[in-house]
């Protein structure tokens, strides 16, 4: 910033389920915090990324999509994406140009409206879209809601991001930095660890399997020639999802093992040694403990 001082803010990033809003996050870091798949809902907690541009510090925080909650952990999710937007000083609202203006979109317009918060209009993966669909997009979603900028983007490919990121910027107030200098997320490593695994499991199994799927990491041990083990309990509610997950000759399970490996040692710059059992319970969905470790109301 010109005046010298350090700035630092929050910008809450909402959309819709699938609108993009953990690619642009991991964009704006600058690195993998929250993780990515085609499954609609992937994001269960608050990931709050952390980037540094000359003396201001910013921290986004990507919120669960948000949608018409039906069961006790869709109540949460969404209770947690609207919470991400009270304290921040800035709200993105991110629309999926292809999708364009949906019934959650739309809700979300509104909520916006009633609370009434100025956001910033960001339209995403605008490659996809002719340029005359997105003006008469842009000018529907700004008769929905206020918004007091209008940007249009890839996350994926990073078109029109550093605009935005210029313009977050100027919006930052003053103030010392909340995190330290070579922090990019406030994620447990525990907890990093099992959205890795849960990732893959998305990935490769978003088409055969329901939602009902949870990781969480049971034991994390350092060794002293700087390697670590960690044992995670991929849980399911059937035991025909354990069969899906486990696949063929064990050929599914030993993918996301393997693959969650290989990306955990990358992301902690350390040999990884993971451990991934199934196992089913039936509702795992009702238990508190979840709730708790994903930072979530249970009674929301």
């Amino acid at each position: 910033m010109p005046d010298g001082q350090t700035h630092c803010g929050v910008v809450s990033v909402l959309g819709a389920p699938n609108a993009g809003k953990s690619t642009l996050v991991n964009r704006l870091v600058g690195a993998k915090v929250s993780i990515v798949s085609p499954k609609v809902q992937t994001t269960r907690i608050r990931v709050r990324g952390v980037a540094l541009l000359d003396q201001t510090q910013i921290i986004y925080v990507d919120t669960p999509g948000i949608f018409v909650p039906k069961r006790r952990l869709d109540r949460a999710m969404v209770d947690a994406a609207w919470g991400g937007a009270s304290d921040a000083d800035a709200i993105i609202l991110l629309v999926d140009a292809r999708r364009g203006v949906d019934p959650d979109t739309r809700r979300i317009a509104e909520g916006l409206n009633n609370r009434g918060e100025a956001a910033t209009l960001v339209i995403n993966k605008v490659d996809t879209v002719r340029r005359e669909a997105l003006l008469a997009l842009a000018e529907e979603l700004n008769g929905l809601a206020k918004f007091d900028r209008t940007f249009m983007i890839s996350a994926l490919n990073g078109s029109g991001v550093m605009d935005l990121e210029e313009s977050l910027v100027t919006r930052m107030p003053a103030g010392p930095w909340l995190f330290p200098e070579d922090e990019i997320s406030d994620l447990p490593q525990r907890l990093l660890a099992a959205e890795i695994t849960r990732e893959k499991a998305y990935l490769y199994l978003h088409q055969e399997l329901p939602y009902a799927l949870a990781v969480g990491t049971e034991s994390w041990d350092d060794f002293e020639n700087g390697s670590v083990r960690i044992e995670q309990a991929i849980t399911v509610a059937r035991e025909s999802h354990k069969g899906i997950v486990v696949g063929k000759g064990g050929q599914m399970i030993r993918r996301i093992r393997s693959e969650s490996q290989e990306e955990l040692a990358e992301l902690l710059g350390r040999e990884v040694h993971l451990f991934v059992r199934v196992k089913v319970r039936e509702k795992w969905a009702e238990d508190p403990g979840h709730f708790r470790e994903w930072g979530l109301r249970f009674d929301a």
